[in-house]
């Protein structure tokens, strides 16, 4: 909390609530410094410390005696001490940075990543952020200046909200923590409800709480506490955006050899990083050519395979967890499966929801909870994904429909591609999907892109199941407005990586760092680490020349490449499939009382956001659809209807329904 309007004493009581709240994201330590018009409250994951670094100043509930933490505040002022840091996340190359330091004259009393974004401040001050590298939310108050500095990684990966009440800013990770103030009553912003019927989640910086924003990601806000009648300015600057080169200016390199090695390089600096920073790792194994790529290369960077968790999905002619097998086979180590039934991705629902304070529409979300309690039972505090692969190498099937449809525009100003999908919107249950929705949409995103056509199928669901109440408060929104996307730049870009940074912008950020991530794991206090979010990795990526991201029909070209080298054939052959099992395996298992009672015409009509008729109709066609484009957007949107329902009952009214006791961990 920081004071806006002067240097009051900060509520105590009210800021250790909101530390209490956070409990989940570091049981073993917290902290809590305050002083006139400013108060931190912090919770820490544990890391045992060498003899030298004990004591910095944090109370340690489970650790050993005398044990430091890696994201704890630390240091503690004293009198000669002017910054104050805490930090959630992980960095990265921070032996670079401590060297840099010691060289200025800087002395370091602890293997803190916190006290080396204290001193980089007192050093570079904004300009650190340059050399700040990996996940990481931190709030920085210095002292002597009397500025606080929130900051968020260059991803998204690690949370942070914000929101000004009663002339105080309050920020946390997680919204529950604003909540647990008593100073923020939670009210719906129909524009986050929106997004995610949109978007599958949220990308930023709307929320689905009214006044709450989301810090977007490679930003920071500035707070100065300066003392005079107009109060505190509050200040948000950006210190990194992803780029790409102007269309034709696409690095080649000397050959694709040759790119193979750096990109090869790369990503084994980056799997090595991410193994040695702090934390006992494990990995997760979907079997996909992302996931084993990188459990391959950390077999090679440690010498055996690091600990692996995978799912299977009860389905009769599915097995999620084959791939992950061969992988095993392959590299000589086990693989742990975690055996899950559509009644168990149902029920992960309710704290799932809770712990993402969205709506979720992915129900691989589910799995993915589930997973992660299983990896914190096992005592695993931090585990490797192959999230983040897919947004900088067109590792998704709209990027294939795209180009087989943009083929079709063969006559000038035609668009065979918006008139196509207008025409299919119509055609199955969507009468009243407008043209100029379309074509309002493509133009918030600077031209044709790969993604409009997942959005705008999406979108098809508010129209099938929003009331008309909510529909009236939504009339003219278009919620790519609130992207603030870089227009004039979309259009100096090749097409392809407009569709790139808008993946990364948005599904990336709003869906898969969010729901199937940062919650998804943390709840069970599991810090998720992606190696293919690595700046560097990033910046290689974003350079190259289009055709080693999609050749033809062929995405993750040059990925595959890297593959050959390093999987069997069993794996590197096909392509990505969009995960059907878990949502087919959620509408397969036996509807509990819960859910039948959130989609009860009373509830539906208590919270207001769905119309009850449409519901209910949509509700007995879906199991009759042909599979398709249809029939699984109809699916996702009934998932959104019950995943709102359990938001609303969990944050804004606990009568809706006669929620289970949730399960203890696998």
């Amino acid at each position: 909390m920081v004071d806006l309007k002067g240097r009051r004493p900060v509520p105590t009581a009210r800021l250790e609530q909101m530390g209490a709240a956070m409990a989940h994201r570091g049981p073993d330590c917290r902290g809590l410094w305050q002083e006139p018009g400013v108060g931190i409250a912090f919770r820490g994951l544990e890391l045992a410390a060498a003899p030298e670094e004990k004591g910095t100043g944090t109370s340690c509930r489970n650790g050993p005696p005398g044990a430091s933490h890696k994201r704890c505040l630390s240091p503690f002022p004293t009198s000669d001490q002017d910054v104050v840091v805490a930090l959630d996340g992980t960095l990265y190359d921070t032996d670079g940075v401590r060297s840099r330091l010691e060289s200025h004259g800087h002395t370091l009393h602890t293997r803190s990543d916190a006290e080396l974004v204290g001193k980089l401040w007192q050093q570079d001050a904004e300009a650190m952020f340059g050399a700040v590298q990996g996940q990481f939310a931190l709030a920085l108050w210095d002292r002597r200046r009397r500025r606080l500095i929130l900051a968020r990684d260059r991803f998204g990966i690690c949370p942070l909200h914000w929101v000004e009440r009663d002339g105080w800013l309050l920020f946390a990770s997680e919204i529950k923590g604003l909540l647990a103030s008593g100073m923020v009553e939670p009210r719906l912003d129909v524009r986050g409800l929106c997004q995610v019927f949109t978007f599958f989640g949220l990308p930023g910086p709307v929320t689905c709480f009214e006044g709450v924003s989301a810090l977007l990601p490679g930003r920071f806000l500035e707070v100065n506490q300066n003392g005079t009648d107009e109060g505190a300015a509050v200040h948000e600057g950006v210190y990194w955006e992803l780029d790409f080169p102007d269309r034709g200016s696409e690095a080649t390199g000397a050959g694709e050899p040759q790119l193979l090695d750096q990109y090869e390089d790369l990503l084994l600096q980056s799997v090595r990083r991410r193994l040695g920073a702090g934390l006992p790792v494990a990995a997760y194994s979907s079997g996909g050519l992302d996931s084993s790529l990188l459990l391959a290369m950390a077999n090679k960077v440690q010498g055996h395979s690091p600990p692996t968790l995978t799912f299977r999905i009860e389905h009769p002619t599915r097995d999620e967890s084959a791939g992950a097998e061969v992988l095993s086979n392959h590299l000589g180590h086990e693989t742990r499966v975690v055996d899950l039934t559509g009644s168990d991705l149902v029920h992960a629902f309710p704290p799932l929801v809770r712990a993402a304070e969205s709506p979720v529409i992915d129900v691989s979300a589910a799995a993915l909870f589930r997973l992660a309690e299983a990896a914190g039972a096992a005592g695993h505090k931090a585990v490797i994904t192959g999230e983040g692969a897919d947004e900088w190498q067109a590792g998704y099937p709209w990027f294939r429909i795209h180009k087989r449809v943009r083929r079709a525009d063969f006559l000038p100003g035609a668009r065979i591609d918006r008139l196509g999908f207008w025409i299919y919107a119509k055609l199955n249950g969507s009468p009243r999907f407008a043209l100029s929705t379309v074509r309002r949409a493509e133009a918030a995103c600077g031209g044709p892109n790969a993604w409009l056509l997942a959005y705008n199928l999406m979108s098809t669901t508010q129209l099938r199941f929003f009331s008309r109440s909510l529909c009236e408060r939504l009339a003219g929104y278009l919620p790519y407005d609130d992207l603030d996307l870089p227009r004039e730049r979309f259009r100096r870009w090749h097409p392809l990586s407009r569709s790139l940074y808008l993946g990364a912008r948005v599904h990336l950020a709003g869906l898969h760092l969010h729901a199937r991530g940062d919650r998804s794991a943390m709840h069970a206090s599991v810090e998720p680490r992606y190696p293919f979010l690595d700046d560097s990795l990033v910046a290689f990526l974003a350079k190259l020349d289009p055709s080693y991201k999609m050749r033809g029909l062929e995405d993750k070209y040059l990925q595959r490449k890297l593959c050959e080298r390093w999987l069997p054939g069993e794996l590197t052959a096909g392509r990505k499939r969009l995960l059907h099992s878990p949502l087919e395996a959620f509408h397969r298992a036996p509807t509990p009382d819960f859910v039948e009672q959130l989609l009860s015409d009373e509830s539906l009509r208590a919270a207001g956001y769905f119309d009850p008729a449409a519901v209910r109709r949509w509700r007995s066609r879906a199991g009759r659809m042909r599979h398709g484009f249809a029939r699984l957007f109809v699916e996702m949107g009934l998932v959104g209807v019950i995943s709102t329902q359990l938001w609303h009952h969990a944050y804004l009214d606990p009568t809706l329904a006669d929620l289970p006791a949730s399960p203890q961990p696998a």
